[in-house]
């Protein structure tokens, strides 16, 4: 999966914690898109547009909000102070199809799958893909 695929070294928890938190949402952001998009082209026969739809249901900042509800117990004291960073972090930009409550909660759900991601911990990232791909079966199976 996603550790065939990197190729930078990882990083320590410093030098990954130094980064600002939205940088770590927009590495986050890529990869949890990436493992969604992988999980539907190996579990689907769908043509690429239903595979967009059926992808963009769960890279949105609604579900990524939920997701983050859904890991909260889960999350390290680290991970924790990640997204709380992400979240109060002054941001630009709002989602068109969100809430800034629900778009704050999402960036720091992708500010954790960064975090994560950053400092190699592929189980740590496969854990949370497979608590929250369990939601993907009710939609391969129609």
């Amino acid at each position: 999966m996603i550790n065939d695929i990197k190729f930078f070294k990882n990083l320590t928890d410093r030098e990954v914690v130094e980064n600002n938190p939205l940088n770590l949402a927009f590495i986050g952001d890529a990869v949890w898109t990436m493992l969604v998009r992988e999980y539907f082209c190996q579990h689907t026969n769908f043509k690429n547009n239903n595979l967009h739809k059926l992808t963009t249901k769960y890279v949105k900042a609604v579900y990524q909000a939920q997701a983050l509800e859904t890991l909260q117990e889960d999350l390290t004291e680290k991970e924790k102070d990640i997204a709380r960073r992400a979240r109060n972090t002054k941001m630009n930009t709002v989602s068109k199809n969100a809430s800034l409550y629900e778009y704050k909660k999402a960036t720091s759900f992708e500010a954790v799958i960064g975090y994560v991601y950053l400092l190699g911990d592929f189980d740590r990232l496969k854990y949370f893909f497979d608590k929250l791909s369990k939601d993907f079966f009710v939609e391969v199976k129609k």
